[in-house]
């Protein structure tokens, strides 16, 4: 003890020391490798093996040999034509594929496109940022729509004979335009006395197709669900619900995308546990195009300590006018193409 150093300065000395001590001790414990594992009791571990490995009799598709390797290294989006060209949207390009997989057209626009549509005389519509821009197969025109402003992410695009949807997850509103790129209105804002709760969208998927019954599908990802609006912004239904079971949307928010094939059923992606399912034009649940261990892997996500750390791709799709379905795989940055079995849809 110093000379003068009272009974409470030693005190506090020895409470100093041994807080140093217990830090020390706490940081040669520590496991930054993550190689011993997170110590949790069983019943904590987030354990979705059982959901891995899908029914065989539930797998209603075949993948075909060949994919299309896009070249690109980063991919969001895809779309296909009446034509059966393949359209995949990647960093600032939107490249475009015959049936056989060849390169046949590029488009460079400038900056992050987050979605595409194919609209009439092979325009192609795309999400850049903020805003749309609309761009003719030969490049001879290019039209910029205004910025939604800086919170917009755009994410999915959706065409009918007179008017452009446009899904901003940013904003959380679907956006209504008019072909001159006007907008007119707004669809899915919080709005009880029309029993219109709002979109939850926890991260940047929020997909949008034209039905053949003259409706908007829009996904809630984060309420599990696909609801249908008028394209005025009245909300008819919707369908789908959180859950474990194949027929559900399992994770935080799902599905991420949908398309719509020609006989009004839905396929849908879903993240976290990667599956594309298949939904009839009644939504009811039909089966499954391709689980987890077609899509990752064998073994893909079987036992993870928590969600974040199951491998996830956040696939899109698209289906042709002949059923095949189009997976864009955004880890390969490959499009995978599947096919009834059978040969039918």
């Amino acid at each position: 003890m110093k000379k003068g150093m009272t009974k409470f300065e030693l005190l506090t000395c020895i409470v100093v020391v041994l807080a140093i001590a217990v830090g020390v001790a706490s940081l040669l414990m520590l496991d930054v490798t993550g190689k011993g594992g997170n110590r949790l009791r069983g019943d904590f571990v987030y354990d979705i093996g059982d959901q891995v490995v899908v029914d065989p009799a539930l797998i209603l598709y075949d993948e075909l040999a060949e994919s299309i390797k896009t070249g690109l290294e980063a991919t969001r989006a895809i779309a296909v034509d009446n034509g059966g060209n393949v359209y995949v949207a990647g960093g600032a390009k939107v490249v475009v594929f015959d049936g056989a997989g060849q390169q046949i057209n590029k488009f460079d626009f400038g900056g992050d496109v987050g979605c595409i549509a194919l609209g009439r005389d092979g325009l192609v519509f795309a999400g850049v940022k903020d805003h749309v821009e609309v761009v003719s197969p030969d490049l001879s025109k290019r039209v910029s729509w205004g910025s939604l402003g800086d919170r917009a992410v755009l994410t999915s695009i959706a065409i009918d004979e007179d008017y452009v949807f446009v899904a901003d997850a940013g904003n959380r509103v679907v956006v209504r335009y008019d072909m001159q790129g006007e907008v007119v209105g707004y669809i899915g804002r919080r709005d009880e006395d029309r029993n219109i709760g709002g979109f939850v969208i926890p991260s940047p998927y929020f997909d949008i197709a034209v039905a053949d019954d003259g409706l908007l599908r829009v996904v809630n990802p984060g309420a599990h669900r696909i609801e249908a609006y008028t394209f005025d912004g009245d909300l008819e239904f919707s369908w789908g619900k959180a859950g474990s079971d194949i027929e559900d949307f399992c994770g935080c928010c799902n599905p991420v995308n949908f398309a719509i094939a020609s006989d009004g059923s839905f396929i849908t992606c879903e993240k976290g546990l990667d599956r594309v399912k298949v939904y009839g034009a009644d939504e009811k649940f039909v089966g499954v195009v391709a689980g987890p261990e077609q899509l990752i892997g064998k073994g893909n996500a079987a036992v993870c300590q928590t969600p974040a750390q199951c491998q996830s791709g956040g696939f899109d799709v698209a289906v042709d006018a002949a059923g095949k379905v189009y997976v864009l795989d955004t880890i390969k940055n490959v499009v995978r193409i599947f096919e009834a079995k059978g040969g039918g849809q």
